[in-house]
Parts: structure tokens; C-alpha cells; sequence
């Protein structure tokens, strides 16, 4: 082998081995993304699901015809440390029919003297629950900026999926956790 050749498989080597590298790097940024839109898509983690009005309006008249069954919805709110809210539910469980809307309501408060933005993270519990609960509206999916001893009544409109009632996994299940947590927003000053 010559020298020559012998160089040109050592460049080609690491050009090879920098370009796996730089590979493995990219899927390490594109993992969480990627996984975020798994769980949005499948329900996987107790991720609930966003709809339409149009949706929840087949989901009602699916409802209705499967004949109005209910299930109880408990809520939960908490804040991460070292936020300076406090959160809650303002009842913490309904009944409701499965396919219809209905509308839950979660009081913030910043007990700081500064403004805070804040996110909410949210899951549902049994996680098999996920795939069918349904959010139209929500104040988790924008930031909260809530002025020192700011309080505010938060929305959540919902409904689920009647299709729920024809999962196998989903038997038993007669009630379902909705969970929320409050982080300070990333870009929130600290």
C-alpha cells in the first residue's frame, strides 16, 4: 500500500467517523422535539390531545349515541419550586358525559413582589386515558405572565373521546386525572 493510498483511507476515516459524530448530534436535538410529537400524537405518557370545535361536536353527537355514559375527572395543580405561585383547581373533581364539553377552571396567583411568566406541563392519568382526552382550549399552551399578587381564573376546555369506550384498556377506568405543574418560562428572568 502506498503512502499515498494510505493517507486517502485515513482522510476518508475521519471524514466518515466526523460525519457520524455530527449525525449522532443532530438526532440528540431532533430526540426531544421528535418524542414531544410522538406523545402528541399517540397519547403516549398520559399526553392529552388537542381538538377542534369541530371535533368535539362529532364527539358529542358520538356520545350521545353511545348513550351517555360518565366518568369522573379529578384535576390537580401544583407549582415547581422556587416559581412564587401558588395554583389549584377550583373543584377538584366532575362528573361528566363522555363526548361532551365541559369547561374546568384553575386559579393562579404570584405571591412575588416581580412579574413572572410561568408554562404548565400537563399529563393524564391512567396514561392509557391520554389518547382520548381532548383539550379545545387551554391556557397550557401559551406562557402566564402574572404581575406581583396577580390572581387569574384559567380555563381548560375539554371533553373525551367517546372512542374510549371502545378501547379494551380503557375498561375499569371510572376516572380520569388531569395534572397540571407550573415551571417559570424559560426565557422568565430568575
Amino acid at each position: 500500500m502506498t503512502a499515498a493510498t494510505l493517507e486517502t483511507r485515513k482522510t476518508r476515516t475521519a471524514m466518515l467517523a466526523l460525519l457520524g459524530a455530527a449525525a449522532m448530534l443532530g438526532l440528540g436535538y431532533a430526540a426531544v422535539p421528535l418524542y414531544e410529537l410522538f406523545c402528541q400524537v399517540t397519547g403516549f405518557g398520559g399526553t392529552t390531545q388537542r381538538a377542534t370545535e369541530s371535533e368535539a361536536s362529532l364527539a358529542e353527537r358520538m356520545g350521545q349515541a353511545a348513550g351517555g355514559k360518565q366518568i369522573s375527572i379529578r384535576f390537580d395543580g401544583s407549582v415547581a419550586p422556587g416559581l412564587g405561585w401558588s395554583f389549584r383547581p377550583e373543584q377538584p373533581t366532575d362528573t361528566v358525559t363522555i363526548g361532551q364539553r365541559d369547561m374546568a377552571i384553575y386559579v393562579a396567583k404570584n405571591n412575588s413582589d416581580q412579574p413572572i411568566t410561568g408554562t404548565a406541563t400537563f399529563n393524564v392519568m391512567p396514561v392509557q386515558a391520554g389518547a382520548y382526552f381532548n383539550k379545545i382550549q387551554c391556557f397550557c399552551f401559551t406562557e402566564q405572565t402574572l404581575q406581583p399578587g396577580e390572581e387569574v381564573r384559567m380555563p381548560v376546555l375539554y371533553f373525551v373521546d367517546p372512542k374510549a369506550l371502545d378501547d379494551p384498556n380503557m375498561e375499569g377506568v371510572e376516572q380520569i386525572t388531569l395534572s397540571y405543574t407550573f415551571h417559570r418560562a424559560l426565557d422568565s428572568a430568575e
